[in-house]
């Protein structure tokens, strides 16, 4: 198994401070190298043309007709995108997704994902920024910039658990293109937060995308009869590993419904219904299915975890093969994994594990302020290099600050540059890495890699605001949540609602913070700069924004879900006539109240039920309705 590599016998040398003959931490994956990922599926196309490529609710593709489909929308596009080509795809987890990734692989152009419904500004600011050729989507969700331009119907499929109405490429206005190109040999680029408060766009190649998918398939064995899920949010990478693992290699690849990731339980029902054996998840998804006891009659046989630090490890009971894998957008997806199972002696410490060893073809390094490798067992940055590496960002000054030259104890031909992840690590004597944290200021939320200043720049872009600091707070579990701390702009109260609801415009869901907190000033530490680490103990200290009595007229239930929602949260002030999302609620946070609510209740609220209701008030309400039993010929 390739989380077992043993130390690279080429990594032992001195280190600065350590002696002669001390182990580096430095460790190689095993030998890989690239492939073709469109010409695989073609090949798949031509040995089995009527196996199932995609099952999207009740209607099943094969692959000649996912070829056919594909050509299709190739064919309408070809007089105008271009190779080497950005273009925009603004749909959800379907087949019309993947039909448009086929089309857009066989044209050359480069796919550029921002989820089903990107906000208006975020979009308005990547079309400004780069130069998009066109938005692929439902023409309701396109910025205006898109919406006055010339439109393109689209032959994409329109059924399916999350297919859109209509699909249009949308071309903006003349003048309306950004300068930034994807380079040369680019398969797909995706967004990642920028600290100048603008996302900023990583562009990846077939070759690197490949190398990762090679492993992906030998470690899961996923083949002809299998079914890999659909299930990451598109606008994150990971779904383009589970995308193309299945049509790499027979197997069926199958679109999750959304609800699927805000309910845990909602997922393990899915996983089962719809015989899932393959599949791809979120940290935080999969936690609270590791707290209980494994779901039976799954047919899983492998899940790939990532995104966030695992807390524990499965427990024995767990049938499928669970692999904690670690891997930035610069890198390729994953880079790093370590495979666990029920047999395992470590099964249900509650610990966390290994991040595990390098892949096929990686290099991973861990190393001190001045870039220079550490002895194994000391804490430092972790670097990576080889075939996993992405071409770089879109702003080449940036990629010349992250991707650097490596060190003169890493003279290998295939690593001729490392990336430089802000990750703090640890490699063990085996070669096995820890995760421990971030050097910098981004944070991690549901997986997604948050740069405060770009969730400040967000609010600083209203002109209610005159500044924004954002600081994280976590909970008694290491669950992290984000604070805005904001100053109104003289003469103008803003309420913090109404602050909330314009960022989610700029802003994905993941970085929008729980809390909005309204100041006067910001403490100074000596040097004259804001005090975050005062800012975030105000931010933990207990708010008299509730009177102590805002409780005393709500029923037991009432005053159960604002109770757990005020924690989840962290903001004392919300009340029972407040909407879940308005006041700060994301899918994360809706799936850890569902938790709680079922553990303190025995009722098992679906996400559509605390979603569509009015207020928190009301599903209160629906929650008691379930509890009370119906008198008999009710």
């Amino acid at each position: 198994m390739m989380n077992h590599t043993p130390p690279d016998p080429d990594a032992r040398s001195t280190a600065a401070g350590t002696g002669t003959g001390t182990t580096l931490s430095i460790a190689h994956g095993p030998a890989g190298e690239p492939t073709r990922v469109l010409a695989r599926f073609e090949e798949w196309t031509l040995r089995a043309p009527h196996t199932a490529a995609v099952i999207d609710g009740a209607r099943t593709w094969t692959y000649q007709e996912l070829d056919t489909a594909a050509a299709d929308v190739a064919a309408v596009l070809r007089d105008r995108v271009r190779p080497g080509d950005l273009v925009g795809v603004c749909l959800d987890r379907s087949t019309a997704l993947v039909v448009t990734a086929v089309a857009l692989a066989r044209l050359g152009a480069v796919y550029l994902p921002l989820g089903p419904r990107p906000g208006e500004r975020r979009t308005q600011a990547v079309t400004e920024d780069l130069d998009v050729v066109c938005l692929v989507g439902d023409p309701g969700v396109l910025p205006e910039g898109h919406r006055t331009g010339e439109r393109c119907p689209l032959p994409l499929p329109t059924d399916g658990v999350n297919a859109p109405a209509t699909v249009v490429a949308a071309f903006a206005a003349s003048g309306g293109r950004g300068a930034r190109r994807a380079p040369e040999g680019a398969l797909y680029a995706v967004l990642t937060s920028g600290s100048t408060g603008r996302p900023k766009a990583v562009a990846v190649a077939e070759a690197s995308l490949s190398v990762a998918l090679d492993w992906y398939r030998a470690e899961t064995g996923l083949a002809p009869g299998d079914r890999q899920s659909l299930l990451i949010g598109i606008a994150f990478d990971p779904h383009l590993l589970e995308l193309w693992a299945a049509l790499t290699s027979g197997a069926a690849l199958v679109p999750a419904p959304d609800d699927t990731r805000w309910d845990a339980q909602v997922l393990t029902d899915w996983w089962r219904d719809a015989q899932v054996t393959v599949s791809v998840a979120a940290t935080p998804t999969v936690e609270p299915l590791l707290d209980r006891p494994w779901p039976t009659g799954l047919k899983l046989r492998h899940l790939v975890v990532g995104g966030d630090r695992m807390r524990r490890h499965p427990g024995p009971d767990v049938t499928a093969t669970v692999h904690n894998a670690y891997g930035p957008a610069e890198a390729t997806v994953v880079t790093t994994a370590h495979a666990m199972r029920g047999t395992d002696a470590t099964a249900g410490e509650q610990a966390p594990p290994p991040i595990g060893t390098p892949l096929p073809g990686v290099t991973v390094v861990v190393t001190d302020h001045d870039g220079r490798p550490v002895a194994r067992g000391r804490d430092g940055e972790l670097r990576i290099g080889g075939h996993c590496l992405a071409l770089g960002y879109l702003d080449p000054e940036l990629t010349a600050h992250r991707f650097t030259a490596p060190p003169e104890e890493l003279a290998r031909p295939a690593v001729d540059r490392l990336y430089r992840t802000g990750d703090r690590v640890r490699m063990n004597a085996d070669g096995c890495l820890e995760f421990l944290g971030r050097l910098d200021d981004q944070v991690k939320i549901s997986g997604v890699r948050i740069e405060p200043a770009e969730v400040e720049a967000a609010f600083e872009q209203d002109p209610r605001v005159r500044g924004a600091v954002v600081t994280v707070l976590r909970d008694s579990s290491g669950h992290a949540r984000l604070v805005a701390h904001v100053r109104p702009a003289d003469g103008t109260e803003p309420a913090a609602g109404d602050l909330l609801a314009a960022v989610r415009a700029w802003l994905p869901e993941q970085a929008v913070p729980a809390a909005v907190r309204i100041v006067d000033r910001y403490p100074l530490d000596a040097n004259g700069k804001v005090d975050r680490i005062a800012l975030a103990a105000q931010s933990s200290a207990p708010v008299a924004a509730a009177a102590p009595d805002d409780l005393a007229d709500a029923s037991p239930t009432e005053r159960l879900v604002l109770t757990a929602v005020r924690d989840l949260l962290g903001r004392p002030g919300t009340g029972l006539d407040d909407n879940f999302t308005d006041a700060g609620g994301t899918s994360v946070v809706a799936a850890r109240l569902l938790v709680a609510v079922e553990h303190a209740t025995g009722v098992r609220p679906r996400a559509r039920d605390l979603l569509r209701s009015t207020d928190l008030r009301a599903f209160a309400a629906l929650l008691d309705q379930r509890r009370t039993p119906q008198p008999a010929g009710a």
